[in-house]
């Protein structure tokens, strides 16, 4: 399995603070938000790499940090090019980069490099193993259907697959929303080129990719049930160091 570290925004509501360093850089309780996950993943079975997708900007930064933190598997830092917002090539973008680098071999799990989460991912990665060729995404209820509005909102049946994904609904169906992590298997992975084929499909929002899947094959969601924060402006940002520093 081949893990995929989505860290190619700007976060521009996070300036000025993010406007020369990255946000999954930004530390919590004196962590990097990335090295969360990192941590996370380590403790996984059969992870064969680690690749960080970032941007021209904050590439060097990231090498960095990644020769500092000398993690297991290796870090591999994937530069998309891009030097500014109005050139980033989006979540589904980066995705494909990553994928087509790899020549869509194996397994892929995917995280948003500035989500933050306490659940570990093992109960994850083995629903989502037992999917075999079907892909995964985390969901999580946020209990806020105001909220939800910001998200791609999920209907599980009982077995968990999705049968409804609606990106940022104006009213949506309940607060039980996808985070920005997938499990796709080969097969899944490969369909990016189709969705990317069609140039009325948004390269910018992993969601609306997930949609489109869950379209043209199953598509399984599996709960997670503990603090996840999608760490987009200051005030999630605090949120989060408020929480863990109150834990300590």
């Amino acid at each position: 399995m081949k893990v995929i570290i989505l860290a190619a925004g700007y976060a521009t509501r996070l300036y000025p603070r993010t406007k020369n360093f990255p946000k999954p850089l930004l530390e919590v309780n004196g962590k990097p938000i990335v090295e969360y996950l990192v941590e996370k993943v380590a403790r996984l079975k059969g992870v064969s790499k680690i690749i960080v997708v970032t941007n021209d900007r904050f590439a060097h930064v990231f090498k960095q940090w990644a020769r500092a933190l000398d993690a297991r598997p290796a870090i591999e830092v994937l530069n998309d090019g891009t030097r500014t917002p109005e050139e980033r090539l989006g979540a589904v973008g980066d995705m494909a980069l990553a994928f087509k680098r790899e020549s869509y071999r194996g397994d892929f799990l995917v995280l948003g490099g500035d989500n933050f989460f306490q659940d570990p991912l093992d109960g994850f990665i083995g629903f989502a193993r037992r999917r075999k060729t079907a892909a995964t995404v985390g969901v999580f209820d946020i209990k806020d259907r105001k909220k939800a509005t910001h998200f791609g909102v999920v209907s599980l049946d009982g077995r968990g697959k999705v049968v409804d994904f609606a990106e940022k609904p104006v009213n949506p169906r309940s607060s039980l929303i996808a985070m920005c992590l997938y499990y796709f298997p080969q097969t899944a992975a490969a369909r990016i080129k189709g969705y990317l084929s069609d140039k009325r499909n948004s390269s910018d929002a992993a969601g609306a990719f997930i949609a489109w899947l869950s379209r043209v094959s199953a598509v399984y969601g599996r709960r997670f049930e503990h603090l996840w924060v999608d760490i987009g402006n200051k005030e999630t940002y605090d949120r989060v160091n408020s929480i863990i520093q109150r834990k300590e």
